[in-house]
């Protein structure tokens, strides 16, 4: 699969779109006029301790307080209630873990995770735990002991499937810059609240650090203030990329190429239309989001349904669909058929970069599906 990576900004909106064989396949933005919160690590204010709700509410900077559950405020306490852990008036170094939305404030975590391309630094972890994509092959136990040899003995490390097929210096490298990172947050604790100790993670951060790499022929970016921000941030967390980043020089915009702007203008509509007939219905509610799979003049609902999942786990990427998603199949009879088509979702959202879990299909052919929420939905940035 041959993959180009599309950067440039655009009004208020600052854009990295990958394609890949022409298609556009992943999407990173941002609203710098709306910035959000997400990842960020803060300094924070316990203004209220609720008990009923078994969380606190934390003044960190945003308009709205941010909710912590007791869950979130040390890993290894689940049985610990709010009123003994957290008292009204304290100061508290936490994580953005998702933005505000609907009215809700953001959510936080004290369990912080620094996020790199090869790994994952929890300050608060312990020990070396490998991405479960990577499976427990021979390749992988190597890669462990030659990691469990090279890490700081500091904090926990999550290892990610694309350290598999990075050079050991890149990734020692990236654990030194992530391992700085943690220092300078907890240097920082030490000032006035509300602060922000580490910034969210940009869309240029993302899309370096998580839009796949397999395939990746070039970087494309228009305009001298965005290459300067990309090749810096790509000196900093990915340099092995920096040879592949290019200026665009076209008469036309960047994102006429492959018509990237009439893709993601598309992704704004109800309706989007199956390669070999059919089409998806796409409804964001405040409580949930469904998808009806149309099978349309096909006489064949399992080959729509399996040609569906690729293109849903394709939209809840491209349009940051977060929460519970329930997905109506076209119905099928047997239940072999339906394990099928479980097992193509569940393949088709697996490189996403975002947790994603799908559960079993009921006899009416509904399918629930969550996905963590990072940041707002994509209909909401293009408004």
């Amino acid at each position: 699969m041959r993959r180009r990576l599309l950067i440039d900004q655009r009004g208020p909106l600052r854009r990295c779109a990958m394609l890949s064989d022409g298609i556009l396949t992943d999407l990173a933005i941002d609203h710098v006029e709306r910035p959000a919160w997400l990842g960020a690590v803060v300094l924070g204010r316990v203004t209220r301790v609720v008990a009923g709700l078994d969380a606190a509410f934390v003044e960190f900077g945003d308009t709205t307080p941010g909710f912590l559950a007791a869950a979130d405020v040390r890993p290894g306490r689940r049985d610990a209630r709010i009123g003994q852990l957290l008292r009204t008036g304290q100061m508290i170094m936490a994580q953005v873990k998702a933005d505000a939305h609907d009215g809700k404030g953001a959510v936080l975590t004290m369990d912080l995770s620094l996020p790199g391309r090869f790994l994952v630094y929890t300050p608060l972890g312990d020990g070396i735990h490998i991405s479960k994509r990577l499976g427990k092959g021979p390749e992988v136990q190597a890669l462990r002991q030659r990691l469990s040899a090279t890490l700081p003995n500091q904090g926990g490390w999550i290892v990610r499937a694309e350290a598999l097929s990075a050079g050991p210096a890149l990734v020692l490298g990236e654990a030194e810059a992530l391992l700085a990172d943690g220092y300078r947050a907890q240097r920082a604790a030490g000032g006035t609240s509300p602060a922000t100790l580490l910034p969210p993670s940009d869309a240029i951060r993302r899309a370096l650090v998580e839009l796949p790499r397999d395939g990746l022929e070039e970087i494309v970016v228009e305009g001298p203030e965005m290459l300067a921000a990309v090749k810096s941030t790509a000196t900093a967390l990915a340099p092995d990329l920096l040879p592949l980043i290019v200026t665009h020089k076209a008469p036309r915009p960047l994102f006429d190429q492959g018509d990237a702007d009439s893709a993601i203008a598309a992704l704004t509509n109800r309706r989007v239309d199956l390669g070999q007939g059919g089409s998806l219905v796409i409804d964001r509610t405040e409580a949930l989001t469904v998808i009806d799979v149309n099978g349309g003049e096909r006489g064949n609902p399992l080959a729509t349904n399996l040609d569906a999942c690729m293109e849903i786990a394709r939209q809840l990427r491209l349009r940051n669909v977060g929460g519970i998603i329930v997905v109506d199949f076209v119905n099928m009879a047997r239940a072999g058929v339906r394990e099928a088509v479980i097992q193509r979702l569940s393949s088709a959202v697996a490189d996403d970069p975002v947790a994603t879990h799908v559960y079993g299909m009921s006899r009416l052919g509904l399918v629930e599906v969550t996905r963590a929420r990072r940041g707002p939905p994509l209909a909401d940035l293009l408004l």
